[in-house]
């Protein structure tokens, strides 16, 4: 363990196995999230993010501050369309703070789901199908690695799912 001078943080680096701890991992790290939260993931199947659980913590994290901005890069929406209510209905709340993106099809390469906090929390999973899985707390350099993957993903994808429902 390294410690931090930012903030006399000490680093922790945790490899994990199995479903439960992943979903363990992210609650954590959401949970540590003041300002910015990053999320890649297939499409929001895996990890827990149906749940209420889930809810609560991403509502908790988007009320604490009108600076707080989650940001959900997806390969695929259809599941969370029909299958996450809760995180449409953050989405409706939230539309100034809150953004679902899809990749482009050259962007589907990846296969590695993660979460970043405040650049500088992160979980990532280290394929899809996988149980490996490792949770980072006050990881700023591997933080900033993740977050620039983020920001390629966020660049091959576009806006794909919206707060309202339009129609005729």
């Amino acid at each position: 363990m390294q410690e931090m001078e930012e903030n006399n943080t000490t680093e922790q680096r945790i490899m994990l196995e199995g479903e439960k701890d992943y979903e363990a991992a992210i609650d954590t790290v959401i949970q540590a999230a003041q300002s910015t939260l990053h999320i890649f993931d297939i499409d929001l199947a895996s990890g827990g993010y149906g749940s209420l659980k889930r809810y609560e913590l991403l509502h908790a994290f988007l009320r604490r501050s009108s600076k707080s901005r989650l940001h959900i890069v997806l390969h695929d929406t259809n599941h969370v369309i029909a299958y996450c209510p809760r995180i449409l209905h953050l989405l409706r709340i939230y539309s100034h703070a809150m953004a679902i993106h899809k990749t482009v099809e050259h962007a589907r390469v990846a296969n590695d789901p993660f979460v970043v906090a405040d650049e500088v929390h992160y979980v990532h999973r280290f394929h899809r199908n996988g149980t490996r899985s490792l949770r980072a707390m006050h990881d700023s350099l591997g933080a900033r690695q993740m977050e620039g993957r983020f920001e390629q993903l966020m660049e091959a994808s576009h806006p794909a799912v919206c707060a309202t429902t339009l129609g005729l």
